[in-house]
């Protein structure tokens, strides 16, 4: 079970450092299908840095994590994405539910039960 969570967030790791290249080398496109619509420079940069570092930073750690299975290193990604789905519940109750807003939360809900699961599940260092 332990190998598996591990796997399982080295590849998420993975994925969020690839999202996060994204966000730097052509932040238009990623930001698009998250619904972000950047304007100007300051809109780019916003975006390369704010999304580029929530996603680097969650899957940096958690591929590091993964590899050293080390619990401690899982409590930034946790956090990050727990507080992330926090915010879209907040919206969820300011704004009502629209269809578009189930997958994002979804995924999120997902990776804060894998996360909080992987690091409950590796050792401590």
């Amino acid at each position: 079970m332990r190998l598996v969570l591990r796997v399982l967030v080295a590849v998420v790791g993975v994925l969020a450092i690839l999202l996060a290249a994204q966000f730097w080398l052509n932040p238009i496109a990623p930001a698009a299908r998250l619904g972000l619509d950047p304007r100007g420079a300051l809109g780019l940069a916003t975006i390369r840095a704010d999304m580029a570092g929530f996603f680097a930073t969650a899957g940096v750690l958690s591929l590091i994590a993964a590899v050293r299975a080390e619990a401690r290193l899982m409590t930034a990604p946790l956090l990050l994405v727990g507080i992330a789905l926090a915010g879209r519940v907040v919206t969820l109750v300011d704004q009502g539910f629209t269809p578009a807003q189930a997958p994002p939360m979804a995924v999120e809900a997902a990776l804060v039960v894998l996360f909080a699961l992987a690091r409950r599940g590796m050792k401590g260092r």
